[in-house]
């Protein structure tokens, strides 16, 4: 930044985007971040922050509109505690209530938590009702998480991982993920950044192919957004030169050290045409290796969309789309933008355990207490509810009614029948309802 830059690519992390975004604001500087997918990086408060990937309030979006294709109401959020975790899972919470579901349990860890700690969390969660877990967490501890709940037998049929875009990007960057790795990842749900396939695309991992030496030409969808990045700021420079532009800085009197600082401020100057550069990034249109480059009026990438992943085998199959434009589909997105959404639908699922079946995404935690339910001990219309020598205790067609409704519920309602009343007279209903007012045992 002493250099007098016009144009700053980078960095990866939100983290520390949300620094250099205060650095940038004070200097003019356009910051093109193709990995900070922090949704309140968008704010007002960053206006030279320009996302060159996509926005993670897009991607919760998906995620929730996948938990509500399946008709799960409640989820268990397991991420980091970071700027990039809380925000992400904030999102997703919003999503979630307008389709009328939550967020059960927020299960956060700090950055580089041991996996003592993990394993701690990871045994709290699984001794509550929902299993269904969504991992918004980072590269580098994402594995980990897995390797760990399989030990603790988290993995296998009933539950249910929904995983962010770190997942794919790290099995993206492997040319081939060893059988130890997949081993884990059985049955998992991921979300990744949909690159469609383009000719600027293929000629680009054309070419690196034929040039590979000892590097890897495995590309993320994040590797796609960098190298991106690096033609929009060089073709905004050549434009902003084209419109007359100017490459001025002025020394700001702000920037001044003091009692003996070494961080040098003074060297900092403002760049004097950064908010006609600002504007004239903002207003690029061109079709890079992710796709088309442009921004809407909220600086975000035009039409999000995701690719919805099952991992399974020695790989993953793809199981549908999902866009802000047509929702859940099987149908890439870019073939609706022009025309009418069609109805949502998705691929059939192989989840943890080898299950085909859609979990229930429930089970009645260890530690609960069975839903206890007062009847009346009557001697009078017996045929609608009595006492019975055989379980569940109680008989009737008021029973059986009720019972037919547990069963269409899509998880499990342990109960227990409690009759109220000494079965010689018909009890009175005012003292059972103020009784059951008081959750008294009878």
């Amino acid at each position: 930044m002493e250099n007098d830059v016009v144009a700053v690519v980078g960095p990866l992390s939100s983290g520390i985007a949300h620094i250099i975004s205060h650095v940038v604001n004070e200097l003019h500087v356009p910051l093109l971040s193709f990995g900070a997918t922090d949704p309140t990086l968008s704010s007002l408060q960053y206006p030279y922050f320009i996302r060159t990937t996509q926005n993670d309030y897009f991607q919760m979006y998906a995620v929730s509109a996948f938990i509500n294709y399946h008709r799960w109401r409640e989820v268990i959020a397991i991420y980091v505690d970071d700027d990039n975790g809380r925000n992400g899972i904030s999102v997703l919470g919003d999503a979630l209530s307008k389709k009328r579901g939550k967020i059960s349990y927020k299960a956060a860890f700090s950055p580089g938590a041991s996996e003592s700690d993990i394993s701690d969390l990871l045994n709290e969660v699984n001794m509550m009702e929902s299993r269904v877990y969504v991992l918004h967490v980072n590269p580098d501890t994402g594995l980990a998480i897995f390797s760990i709940a399989k030990k603790l037998r988290m993995t296998g049929s009933g539950y249910v991982w929904i995983s962010t875009d770190w997942l794919p990007s790290v099995l993206d960057s492997l040319e081939s993920p060893d059988p130890g790795t997949m081993d884990l990842l059985q049955g998992i749900v991921a979300f990744r950044h949909y690159i469609p396939d383009t000719d600027p695309k293929n000629n680009l991992l054309s070419r690196l192919k034929s040039q590979r030496v000892n590097e890897t030409v495995s590309f993320n969808s994040y590797a796609f957004y960098a190298y991106d990045s690096v033609w929009l700021a060089a073709r905004a420079l050549d434009a902003y030169l084209n419109e007359g532009g100017n490459i001025s800085f002025s020394n700001d009197p702000k920037f001044q050290d003091t009692n003996g600082s070494m961080l040098h401020l003074e060297s900092l100057r403002t760049f004097d045409g950064g908010p006609q550069f600002l504007q004239t990034v903002l207003g690029m249109n061109f079709t890079g290796v992710s796709g088309q480059i442009v921004f809407d009026m909220d600086k975000n990438l035009l039409h999000p969309a995701y690719e919805i992943l099952n991992i399974g085998g020695s790989g993953s199959r793809r199981i549908g789309y999902w866009s802000n434009h047509s929702g859940l589909s099987v149908i890439a997105p870019e073939t609706l933008y022009l025309k009418k959404p069609s109805n949502t639908s998705l691929h059939s699922v192989i989840w943890p355990g080898e299950v085909t079946a859609t979990p229930r995404g429930w089970v009645f935690p260890n530690n609960g207490q069975a839903l206890r339910i007062a009847v009346p001990n009557r001697v009078s219309y017996k045929d609608f509810v009595s006492k019975d020598k055989n379980p569940p205790g109680v008989q009737g067609y008021c029973i059986d009614v009720f019972e037919a409704a547990i069963k269409l519920l899509p998880y499990p309602v342990p109960r227990k029948y409690m009759l109220f009343g000494n079965g010689k007279r018909n009890p009175s209903y005012n003292d059972l309802v103020e009784q059951v007012a008081q959750n008294v045992s009878f």
